[in-house]
């Protein structure tokens, strides 16, 4: 039996998925070859993980031809396939699936494709309005669709020891392996600056951290991130808040540090649940997305939401330009749910011992 899977394209969405790669593979695994259809980014997101036993690689918007739909339908013609499951609801996945000859194809039906579909799901709207649906669920229904039993929520990655060993260097030229404990602020978001928590902001929060003398600050990036990282760093100016400006920045590297790492506060992007894919608690700040759509059910996450009267509006770029929903939400209580959150592992550590 050949199942395949396609993948979202953001990392965020993509650890959202990996309890229903669990379900499939608890389900199927032991008689089916399970097949992840992602692009090159996401493999390096699941790196480690072992729910598939192949992976292909696609991305329409490459100019490798070997990323294209043409030699991703040869792939998949030769398997052959029996089931795709789509997580993605675009109308090119719905039409990749009709073209690879699956004969069950399961998606939801949007975006003029469920004819395309043998399996159709429907999201839950009233009337015209989606419901607000964490990307947990909304996967895990197509896997129970097709006969997998109930799975935990919980979103799970791994690291390996070559990116364990890039971290250490990290640690090492941080001078991070005498730090009692490492917070992460992670700053950035790419899918707009509508989810952008101003930087001045992070400067003063850092200060209010490395009060506690336990504390050392990490602001984390990637590399379109990394200039606003070092601004960060350059203008905190204090010894125990420092940057990956200068850093590896491969995503494996940044995988393992944020595992090892003790707390992050961040906007609704990538990091944030790769954080809670490793159990480390999350402070999370939203700005114009509702924090339903992206539930983790991570026991140790705060969600921070600025009631504004425009809001959640869902938009990239804040459409009156005065970004209020991230502008408003206070240095002050971001700290107190870090520090809430802290208490909390104190708590739990001290228990324990």
């Amino acid at each position: 039996m050949n199942i395949a899977v396609l993948l979202p394209n953001w990392i965020g969405d993509a650890v959202m998925a990996t309890p229903t790669l669990r379900a499939l593979h608890h389900r199927f695994g032991h008689h089916a070859n399970i097949t992840g259809i992602m692009r090159p980014l996401i493999a390096q997101v699941l790196a480690g993980t072992p729910w598939l036993d192949q992976t292909i690689y696609y991305d329409h918007h490459s100019r490798n031809p070997d990323l294209k739909l043409a030699h991703v339908l040869r792939q998949l013609k030769s398997m052959p396939l029996d089931t795709m499951l789509l997580l993605p609801n675009s109308f090119r996945s719905g039409l990749m699936a009709w073209l690879s000859g699956a004969p069950r194809r399961v998606g939801y039906a949007r975006y003029g494709r469920g004819k395309l579909l043998t399996d159709r799901l429907h999201p839950a709207r009233h009337g015209k309005t989606w419901i607000p649906t964490s990307a947990v669920n909304y996967y895990l229904d197509l896997a129970y669709a097709i006969g997998c039993p109930p799975e935990s929520r919980k979103p799970e990655l791994a690291t390996s020891a070559e990116d364990e060993l890039r971290a250490d260097r990290v640690w090492r030229n941080l001078d991070l392996w005498n730090a009692s404990r490492v917070i992460l602020l992670n700053t950035g978001s790419v899918r707009g600056s509508a989810k952008h928590w101003p930087a001045e902001y992070y400067v003063r929060l850092a200060h209010k951290l490395v009060e506690d003398p336990q504390n050392t600050v990490l602001v984390i990036c990637g590399p379109a991130e990394r200039q606003s990282a070092l601004q960060i760093e350059t203008t905190a100016n204090h010894a125990r808040i420092r940057s990956m400006a200068h850093q590896n920045l491969e995503l494996g590297v940044a995988k393992a540090c944020i595992r090892r790492s003790h707390l992050m506060v961040t906007t609704d992007s990538g990091p944030r649940h790769i954080a809670t894919a490793f159990d480390v608690p999350v402070v999370a700040i939203f700005g114009p997305i509702d924090p339903r759509w992206s539930e983790t059910y991570h026991p140790q996450s705060i969600n921070l939401l600025q009631p504004v009267s425009c809001g959640p509006c869902g938009h990239h770029v804040c459409p009156f330009e005065h970004h209020r929903c991230m502008q408003d939400l206070s240095v002050d209580r971001v700290y107190a749910a870090a520090n809430r959150l802290l208490y909390e592992e104190h708590q739990q550590v001290a228990s324990a011992a």
